[in-house]
C-alpha cells in the first residue's frame, strides 16, 4: 500500500509538471496563434493588413523569449537540481570622469542612469545568448511540449471517451487514461536534457562571457582603488594631518610662552596632548579600515568575532575551528561581512544577526542572516552588486534572499580553486 500511494503521488506531481511544462512551451506558439487568427480576421486581399499581426507575433516573441528561458531554467533546477547558467552578457561598472560625464563601457552620458539605460539596451540587442533563446523557444514545443501533453491529453481523451455511450469510445477513453497515468512520472523529464542541450551556453559564448568579466572586473579593481586612495588621502588631510598642523603650531606658541607665561604653556600643551591622542586614535581607525590588524595577527575567525562585538546588532558567529584562508580572500570576506552586519542595522533596522563561516569540499561559505525588514535587492552599482564584484575576483558567488517583511539572508561562497 505504501509503494502505491508513493507510485499515485509522484503520478499526481510527475501530472501537475508535465501541465506546467506544457503551458510554458505554448506561450510563444500562442502569441503566434492569435496573430494568425487576427491576420484572418482583418484580411481583405491587401498585403498591408497583414503588418500589424506580424508586429504583433514578433513583438510577443521577443517580450516572452527571455521570461520563458528563465522560467525553464527555474523550473529545471527545482525539479531536478540541475542548474544551467545564464550566459548572458553582465553589464560593466559605470565609472563617472572628472568632466562629470559617465563613461558605461560604450559611449559617455550626461548622468548615471543613461549611462545604465544605454548600457542595458547595447547589450540586449547584441548579446549571442538572444539567438539561443529564440531556437529553444522554437524546439521546446516540438520536444518537451509533445512528451510533456501525453498526460493531459490522455486524461482529456479519457473524460470525452467515458462521457460516450460507444462500447469503443469507452475502451479508447479507458486507455487514454491508463496512458495518461502511467506516462505521468516521466512525461515531463524529457525538459532537461532538452533544455541543458539547448539553453546551455556554447563554448564561444561561455569564453566570450569570461573575457567580458574579467575585463569589468579589472576596470571595476581599477575604480575602487582609484576611490580608496582618494578616501585614504581625504581622511588624513581632513582629520590626522590638520591635527598634526595644530600640534605642530601649538608646540611653537608654547616654545614662545615658556618664560613668560607658564600657566598658558601649560594649557596648551594639555591641548596638544589630546590633539595627539586623537591624531593616534583617527590613524588607527583609518589603519583598521585598509586592514585590520587583529585580521593579520588572529585570522578571519577571531576579526569577525571582534567585528561582532563593535557591532550595535547582537550578533552571534560560528565558524570551523580549523579555518585557514589565504589573506587576501580573508580581507575580501571580512569587509563583505562588516557591510553586511552595517547594512543591516542601518538599512534593515535588525536587532538580530548571525554569522556562519563553514569550509567544505566545495569552498568557503559565509552565511549572514538578520531579522530586519528585508527588501534588498542586488540592482545595478548597488552596495550588493559591489559586493558581488569583489567576490567575482575569486570566482566567488553572492545569493541575496530578502523578501519583504523579512528575514534577509545572504551567501558568500568563495571556491577552493581560489583558495
Amino acid at each position: 500500500m505504501k509503494r502505491l500511494a508513493s507510485w499515485l503521488t509522484c503520478a499526481g506531481t510527475g501530472f501537475v509538471r508535465s501541465c506546467v511544462v506544457v503551458a510554458v512551451s505554448l506561450l510563444v506558439p500562442a502569441v503566434w496563434a492569435v496573430a494568425v487568427a487576427l491576420w484572418i480576421r482583418v484580411w481583405h486581399g491587401d498585403p498591408w493588413s497583414g503588418i500589424v499581426p506580424l508586429l504583433w507575433a514578433c513583438v510577443g516573441t521577443l517580450a516572452l523569449v527571455r521570461p520563458v528561458c528563465r522560467m525553464v531554467r527555474s523550473l529545471v533546477a527545482r525539479w531536478t537540481g540541475t542548474v544551467i547558467p545564464a550566459g548572458y552578457r553582465q553589464p560593466g561598472p559605470v565609472t563617472q570622469l572628472s568632466t562629470g560625464y559617465w563613461w558605461n563601457g560604450h559611449s559617455y552620458e550626461r548622468s548615471d542612469r543613461d549611462a545604465l539605460m544605454d548600457q542595458k539596451w547595447r547589450l540586449r540587442w547584441k548579446d549571442p545568448a538572444n539567438w539561443r533563446d529564440l531556437r529553444f523557444v522554437a524546439i521546446m514545443p516540438f520536444t518537451a511540449g509533445v512528451s510533456a501533453v501525453i498526460p493531459p491529453a490522455g486524461i482529456a481523451g479519457a473524460i470525452v471517451g467515458l462521457s460516450q455511450p460507444s462500447p469503443v469510445m469507452r475502451l479508447l477513453g479507458v486507455f487514454g487514461g491508463a496512458v495518461a497515468v502511467f506516462r505521468s512520472p516521466d512525461a515531463w523529464r524529457v525538459v532537461e536534457p532538452v533544455a541543458v542541450r539547448f539553453l546551455r551556453p556554447s563554448s564561444a559564448m561561455a569564453l566570450a562571457e569570461r573575457v567580458d568579466e574579467l575585463t569589468a572586473q579589472r576596470a571595476d579593481t581599477t575604480v575602487a582603488q582609484a576611490a580608496e586612495i582618494r578616501r585614504i588621502e581625504r581622511d588624513l588631510h581632513d582629520g590626522a594631518q590638520a591635527r598634526l598642523v595644530a600640534l605642530g603650531m601649538s608646540l611653537a606658541t608654547v616654545e614662545k610662552l615658556m618664560r613668560t607665561d607658564p600657566d598658558q604653556a601649560a594649557e596648551l600643551l594639555r591641548g596638544a596632548r589630546a590633539g595627539a591622542a586623537t591624531s593616534l586614535a583617527e590613524l588607527r581607525d583609518l589603519v583598521r579600515g585598509i586592514n585590520p590588524p587583529v585580521l593579520s595577527e588572529r585570522g578571519l575567525l577571531d576579526a569577525v568575532r571582534a567585528l561582532a562585538l563593535d557591532s550595535p546588532l547582537e550578533t552571534t558567529v560560528s565558524a570551523d575551528a580549523r579555518l585557514s584562508l589565504d589573506l587576501p580572500i580573508e580581507s575580501a570576506l571580512y569587509f563583505g561581512i562588516a557591510e553586511l552586519l552595517t547594512n543591516a542595522a542601518k538599512h534593515a533596522h535588525a536587532s538580530l544577526a548571525r554569522v556562519s563561516i563553514v569550509r567544505d569540499d566545495t569552498g568557503v561559505v559565509v552565511d549572514v542572516e538578520d531579522d530586519g525588514r528585508g527588501g534588498a535587492d542586488m540592482r545595478t552599482g548597488g552596495g550588493l552588486d559591489g559586493l558581488r564584484r569583489r567576490l567575482a575576483v575569486f570566482d566567488g558567488t553572492l545569493a541575496v534572499t530578502s523578501p519583504a517583511g523579512g528575514p534577509t539572508h545572504v551567501r558568500m561562497m568563495v571556491p577552493c580553486a581560489s583558495l
